[in-house]
Order: structure tokens, then sequence, then C-alpha cells
């Protein structure tokens, strides 16, 4: 394939932007995202991760990812070069939030063992 965006260009794109490196929990409105916010940052167009250990993720800092409509999500992680775009069709969102935790915990399994 064909580069489209540069390295510095994206490095920018998952640098965090919020005033004062603050995280979406400050931010962020909780109805749409229950407990996803603790410990990320938002760059241009995605949280990204800044401390996983406070927010209890199983992810790396400076891993990018966004959840949208129907319970879809994606994350990409430059670290571990692991990268899952999840699609579906599952509404509302809150209802099926546990099924992005269960898809990381089954991608983190698969890796491993």
């Amino acid at each position: 394939g064909r580069r489209i965006l540069g390295d510095r260009t994206v490095r920018q794109m998952m640098t965090n932007h919020l005033p004062g490196a603050g995280d979406l929990d400050d931010v962020g409105d909780p109805l749409y995202a229950p407990g996803f916010f603790v410990g990320c940052g938002f760059g241009l167009g995605f949280a990204t991760v800044e401390d996983p250990a406070r927010g209890r993720l199983q992810a790396t800092r400076g891993e990018a990812s966004w959840g949208g409509a129907a319970s879809t999500v994606f994350w990409v992680d430059p670290v571990e070069g692991v990268h899952c775009i999840f699609l579906t069709q599952m509404v509302p969102s809150s209802v099926y939030a546990s099924r992005r935790w269960d898809l990381r915990a089954l991608v983190n399994q698969a890796l491993v063992g």
C-alpha cells in the first residue's frame, strides 16, 4: 500500500491534546463510555492511553482507540504492534459495554497463549 500520513503527523495525532495533559475522565460524559475515560487523554480523533495502571486498562501507554455507535470499537497499539477493529450492530452500546473488555481479553489471550 501507499503511505498517506507521515510519522510526524501520526505522532501528533496520537499525542494527548487535553488542557494540562488531563484525561477524558475530567472532561468526558460517563453516560457515553462508563469506565473507559480514566487514564486516557485525547489525541486528534481518538482516545490515547496515558496511564494504563490508573485506568486499570489492559493496554500499553501510547495506544489509541475509540468506540462508536452500535458497540463498535478499534484500537491501535504501536508498542506491541497490535491492531483490532470490532464492527457490530449491538444497540444500545451501554448494554453491551462489557463486550469491548471481553474482546480485549480474548485478543490478549490469543497473543500470549
